[in-house]
């Protein structure tokens, strides 16, 4: 009897493994399957609008985007018509997230400080961009790209001050007390303001499809992707799990964006500062580690800025792939961080948009740069940049660990963070965008938000190329709508900022004590 029993249960057993085995390599066919028809799809159908926005002019022998130069050109020209203030004015901005301008009795329209609606605005941009895009980057461009980042990021202040400002001027206060602004509302109405009404309704609405497209592609789908793209790095996580990391993050995301902008704000507000602390802990382990490569780092940053030797694309290619990274980045001129600006509470429009100037200076200035030094150090000790066949985030995570092994699965907490708090900030955006063409309604609310954590599982569980080619190009294409309305409406925020410096000296606008 023990023997029958015996083989009954090795029967069953070799049965049961058998058919797991072949639910298994089903699920996978299955997988791989849902993933080519998507990514065919976009490329079928979105393929003409990616080459439209990523129009490239070859210079020397590199091509460079036509879209990287709108953004660039847009921040210079801020730059010099607001007179530096992202430098003349960078004391006062703190000051103002410190909260020192803020009246403690004064009851004022909005849903979030200062501070709150920086870390939002931070969530949004300190992301994957900071780590797989710097090792594009410098994959393709060498360590030299690190100094146009660097420039492109001083410059996108200019950018963010100008939008933010905006932001909170044209925005609406709903009845609730619940606010919705941003690019779609100051072109708009500014653009009407000024006569030109037919023009902002259009480029409103062309910005809120761009954002929506956006948002569940690049704010959501490569997120979660990446994540999950991570965590079977250093977790050996198989792939085809993906499916259970996207519904894992799909159901967190959803249980804070469910609470509306007081509750992202209150997560981003906690989550922001601690991952930017993990993150640059890290980085300044490693360059400490090697304190003695340093010099050469910096020189290998500045020499490839202007000769790229040994670089493919040499000059060229350093600085279109720094300018690239950091424009996609930091998102300067692009509007998404105008919507998340719009709802602080202030009565001066122009004390955000100093606020928001810091946003460059953070996530592309000092976090870009601290991923380019570690990735540039490992470059001098071991080569990953120069051809070993690493890109991305892998570039990245192999220059971590080339110093210590146990950076592998920090990175892949910090990749986790940088992914959900980027997706619930820009849940928020494209919330703002959907309800600005379908309503306020709560059930309109509740679809978009539904429809988000959707796309959350099918970006965690396909692979693509197309895909995020499509989306990259819309969160592009965001920028072309906002840069013209910003042209028109600068002269306004000019007005807005020399208004309120002169009342803060002559004291009408006081300094309160904390």
């Amino acid at each position: 009897m023990n023997k029958i029993r015996e083989t009954m249960l090795g029967l069953m057993l070799a049965f049961s493994t058998s058919a797991f085995a072949e639910e298994a390599g089903s699920f996978k066919e299955s997988v791989a399957s849902f993933s080519s028809f998507v990514d065919g799809f976009f490329s079928d159908y979105t393929g003409w609008f990616v080459s439209l926005i990523f129009k490239s002019v070859p210079v020397g022998e590199a091509n460079f985007p036509l879209i990287v130069g709108w953004l660039l050109f847009a921040a210079f020209i801020f730059t010099l018509y607001f007179g530096f203030v992202q430098f003349r004015q960078a004391g006062l901005a703190i000051n103002i997230v410190k909260g020192k301008y803020t009246d403690p009795n004064a009851k004022e329209d909005g849903e979030v400080s200062h501070f709150q609606a920086l870390t939002t605005a931070l969530s949004g941009t300190v992301g994957l961009g900071n780590i797989a895009g710097v090792g594009a980057a410098l994959a393709i461009g060498g360590p030299g790209a690190t100094f146009w980042m660097i420039l492109c990021g001083l410059l996108g202040m200019a950018s963010k001050f100008c939008e933010c400002t905006l932001g909170v001027k044209y925005r609406t206060v709903l009845p609730s007390g619940a606010v919705s602004g941003g690019p779609m509302y100051y072109l708009s109405q500014g653009l009407k303001e000024k006569g030109l009404g037919g023009l902002g309704k259009i480029l409103a609405v062309g910005f809120a499809l761009m954002c929506i497209l956006a948002a569940l592609g690049a704010g959501n789908m490569f997120q979660a992707n990446q994540a999950h793209a991570m965590l079977s790095y250093a977790f050996n996580v198989p792939s085809e799990f993906g499916v259970i990391t996207g519904v894992v993050l799909a159901a967190l995301v959803f249980s804070v964006i469910v609470g509306g902008m007081p509750s992202i704000a209150s997560v981003t507000e906690k989550i922001v500062p601690w991952m930017a602390a993990l993150y640059i802990g890290m980085a300044l382990i490693v360059i400490i580690a090697n304190i003695g490569q340093v010099g050469a780092a910096f020189s290998a940053i500045f020499e490839g800025a202007f000769t790229g030797a040994g670089v493919a694309g040499g000059f060229i290619g350093a600085l279109i792939q720094g300018l690239k990274r950091a424009t996609f980045s930091n998102e300067a001129g692009v509007g998404s961080a105008a919507i998340a600006h719009s709802a602080v509470k202030t009565k001066e429009p122009i004390t955000e948009g100093l606020v928001s100037l810091l946003e460059p200076f953070v996530d592309t200035v000092v976090i870009c740069t601290m991923t380019a030094l570690v990735i540039t150090i490992a470059g001098l000790n071991v080569g990953p940049y120069d051809g070993s066949g690493l890109t991305g985030v892998t570039l990245t995570a192999a220059s971590f660990t080339a110093t210590a092994g146990i950076f592998k699965y920090l990175l892949a907490l910090a990749v986790v963070l940088f992914a959900f708090s980027t997706m619930i900030s820009w849940s928020y955006y494209g919330l703002k965008s959907w309800t600005y063409l379908f309503g306020e309604s709560k059930g309109s609310e509740l679809a978009f938000k539904i429809l988000f954590c959707i796309f959350v599982v099918i970006g965690a569980t396909i692979q693509f190329s197309a895909v995020i080619d499509f989306s990259d190009a819309a969160l592009f294409a965001m920028s072309i709508f906002n840069i013209i309305g910003l042209y028109f409406l600068m002269p306004v925020v000019k007005k807005e900022l020399h208004s309120f410096i002169a009342r803060v000296k002559s004291g009408e606008i006081k300094a309160y004590k904390k």
